[in-house]
């Protein structure tokens, strides 16, 4: 049996395992329930050969006739005795299965951009679009695409595509030659180990197992020291660090296509803007503008002023791009009289490049866990031309300069604005609720939500809520021209979806679109503060919040009529409102104290929570932020973790940084919201801290951690948040915090004469 089953092994080890079909039978003579078959059931396991179970074959009654097949399906088994024989006939039917056409390595096309110079660049550029003076003459649609076919035609000429077929799993680059020969040695002897299970060859397995998590161990180190060490900015630093924390992602799904993807966007926004009526009136222009209160016309910009737009934006390349953008920023002193043209042109005409008009979305996977095969699960990622940006741009600084010029921006809005932040909008949010409850008063908070708000605005609303502010003329027809006639295409597993048309909406990842949203919802505010609200806005996230005397019992009625007013402004300005998905806080003058305010509004219901999550920060009913402490320290425990596990890979530089980047940050992140907690309240969020410090220093779990700080020139954490707090107030001295930041502060006045009188005084 021995000889046999070793033959066998070597037989059936020379039939390619490629998925073909293969069937091994005959008269094998083995009586399968003794125990000297198992070394050959064991074998035919081996390689995944599945035995044809059949009644006896023999006239003894006994299975000497044996079938094992693989890759191939066999039905109408029948077994017939035979008169010239003591073996029985075994009849099947086989169906074999055409094995799969070899699956051909996806092809990637690439330039060789490293060995490009700018300056050859430049220079097939200059020779190749028109002089000056015929430059200018060109109306803005012509000059736009002049200049995008220049431009990819001479990158095309000088660092042409190639293509190089993709790995479909990427080797790992630590793995030497000799290393690839120890994995051979180990993997042979793997083998040999589960065929024999002799113990000699287990201990001989095992060593050069050993051996080898050793060597490999030792050359991923180097690898990446390597590797972390040559790293010449952060980018790419922080690349490497992804291709150690972060595992690669899941491969999407081949039932999905770019139209499926485009399909849906469109019909959630149509579906949504289906349920309202075409708009009937405009908003009146309020009498007091006046001729020096309007805008007309947009400035002419130097080509001093474009150079600086294009060189302090960053250099993020869209697949519209006709070069890639840093490029552009190498050879922007060419493109200057082109740029500035196009730019100018624009601006003087109120005509809007179609060239710049489309976008390419990315479906983006919402979490990693969540089921790719299913298209709701994906968020787009909407990607603009990064000269139609600089256009956004230029157009952007003198709207905002002229409506802060005449007071017209929402002081209550700080999405997309200067010196604004999440931060600053929870912190005025927040403070109003503890002065009102250090007032013994109770308060209640609502967060609205607004599915895909940006998408739905309506456009004729828009023109005219642009117009109720002043802007008129050529800026108005610029507008118009910006908002009509744009498409998209959505970009997957390398195709493109057919163009689709947006009617509706502000542009997705826009300069413009933040700004335009905030006009578009400014007359909102009135009807909140109509009904005795206060509020605050992030671009399209609203919070509402009201504080009452607790004995107050009119509360839920005022709730609930002023959310009727906003659902019917909402519907008036073809916005959705999600009851389902609104959230009301309920914050009680004292702990003991319960209000029970269930709310009613058309067919839904909204019932208080114990804790709501507002712009990344989880509020509780008594302030205590217990939530939001505890949260905050497990992410940043996960984050430690990882880092921990790729420590021996890394320098002590590297590990600050990545440190820093990880768990630093999210300690950071509205901390002075904690400001005049308790230290037992945000001691989880110190010992992050001291372990985070740990880490980097490679130092044990009871280390002393102030000589750390010291030396990574890091605070403790009561005084980062003492110092952002301060921060916030030198800010709001000096004007470059929000303005609703200066009723927070008052100004401390002496009783009596000091010999500081004469300084700045402090908050």
């Amino acid at each position: 049996m021995g000889n046999f089953v070793e033959e066998l092994d070597v037989l059936l080890s020379s039939f390619p395992e490629d998925g073909t079909p293969l069937v091994v039978f005959g008269d094998f003579n083995i009586h399968l329930e003794k125990p000297h078959a198992t070394d050959f059931i064991s074998l035919l396991a081996f390689f995944d050969l599945k035995r044809l179970i059949t009644t006896g074959t023999h006239k003894s009654g006994n299975q000497l006739d044996l079938v094992y097949t693989r890759n191939c399906i066999t039905d109408n088994i029948l077994v017939t005795p035979l008169h010239v024989s003591d073996h029985f006939l075994i009849t099947f039917s086989l169906q074999l299965s055409t094995p799969a056409p070899p699956i051909l390595p996806p092809v990637t096309f690439r330039r060789n951009l490293r060995s490009l110079s700018p300056a050859n660049l430049s220079s097939a550029v200059s020779s190749s679009l028109p002089s000056p003076s015929q430059f200018s003459s060109l109306d803005v649609n012509t000059a736009t695409d002049t200049l995008f076919s220049t431009l990819t035609s001479s990158l095309d000429k000088i660092c042409p595509l190639s293509t190089r077929p993709a790995r479909a799993t990427p080797s790992n680059p630590w793995l030497s030659e000799v290393l690839r020969e120890h994995q051979t040695e180990l993997r042979a002897a793997e083998r040999k180990w589960r065929k024999s299970k002799d113990t000699s060859d287990l201990s001989m397995y095992q060593s050069l197992l050993s051996s080898f998590s050793v060597d490999i161990h030792a050359a991923k180190s180097s690898h990446f020291h390597n590797k972390i060490k040559s790293a010449s900015n952060s980018r790419s630093l922080f690349k490497t660090f992804n291709s150690l924390l972060c595992p690669p992602p899941p491969p999407p799904t081949s039932s999905l296509t770019a139209d499926d993807f485009a399909n849906f966007f469109t019909d959630k926004t149509t579906t949504i803007s289906s349920q309202f009526s075409a708009p009937h009136t405009q908003e009146p222009r309020p009498t007091s503008l006046t001729a020096n209160n309007l805008l007309s016309s947009f400035s002419p910009l130097t080509k001093e002023e474009v150079s600086k737009l294009i060189m302090s934006s960053h250099p993020t390349t869209c697949p519209l791009d006709p070069i890639p953008s840093h490029l552009l920023q190498a050879i922007s002193p060419t493109l200057l009289p082109a740029l500035t043209h196009i730019i100018n042109s624009s601006l003087h005409t109120g005509t809007f490049p179609t060239a710049f008009k489309q976008a390419r979305v990315t479906p983006l996977l919402k979490k990693p866990a969540l089921n790719t095969s299913f298209v709701d699960n994906y968020r787009p990622i909407s990607l603009l031309p990064f000269i139609a940006k600089t256009l956004e741009r230029a157009v952007f600084n003198q709207v905002t300069s002229f409506l802060s010029l005449n007071n017209q921006l929402d002081a209550n809005q700080s999405g997309f604005k200067k010196g604004h932040s999440t931060e600053t909008a929870l912190l005025s949010v927040t403070e109003a609720l503890r002065i009102a409850k250090a007032a013994s008063k109770s308060s209640v908070l609502i967060l609205l939500d607004l599915p895909a708000a940006f998408n739905t605005v309506n456009h004729q609303i828009l023109m005219s809520s642009l117009s109720a502010l002043g802007i008129t003329g050529t800026s108005l027809h610029w507008f118009e021209s910006y908002l009509t006639g744009r498409f998209f295409r959505v970009a997957w597993r390398g195709e493109a979806s057919r163009a689709h048309h947006l009617t509706t909406g502000v542009p997705q990842g826009s300069v413009l679109g933040p700004l335009l949203f905030s006009i578009y919802t400014t007359s909102l505010g009135h009807i909140i503060q109509a009904h005795g609200f206060s509020y605050h806005c992030y671009a399209d996230d609203t919070q509402l919040f009201l504080s009452f005397q607790p004995d107050d019992h009119t509360v839920a009625a005022r709730i609930s009529s002023c959310l009727a007013d906003i659902s019917t402004w909402m519907k008036e300005h073809h916005l959705q409102l999600n009851l389902a998905k609104t959230e009301l806080l309920v914050l009680p003058a004292n702990p003991s104290l319960q209000h029970d305010f269930t709310i009613q509004l058309d067919s839904s219901s909204i019932t208080p929570s114990r804790a709501v999550r507002n712009l990344g920060v989880t509020l509780d009913d008594q302030l205590t932020f217990t939530n939001h402490i505890s949260k905050t320290a497990r992410s940043c425990t996960f984050a430690l973790h990882n880092i921990r596990k790729i420590r021996p890979f890394l320098t002590e530089h590297a590990t600050q940084l990545l440190v820093q980047a990880l768990v630093i940050t999210r300690l950071d992140y509205c901390n002075a919201l904690l400001a005049g907690l308790p230290s037992c309240a945000t001691k989880p969020l110190q010992m992050i801290q001291n372990a985070a410090a740990r880490l980097v220093f490679n130092e044990p779990k009871r280390a002393h951690v102030t000589p750390l700080f010291i030396s990574l020139h890091w605070l403790p954490l009561s005084a980062r948040i003492k110092f952002k707090a301060l921060t916030l107030a030198y800010r709001s001295v000096t004007g470059s915090a929000p303005s609703y930041f200066h009723s927070l502060l008052q100004v401390y006045i002496p009783t009596r004469s000091l010999r500081s009188v004469n300084e700045r005084r402090t908050p």
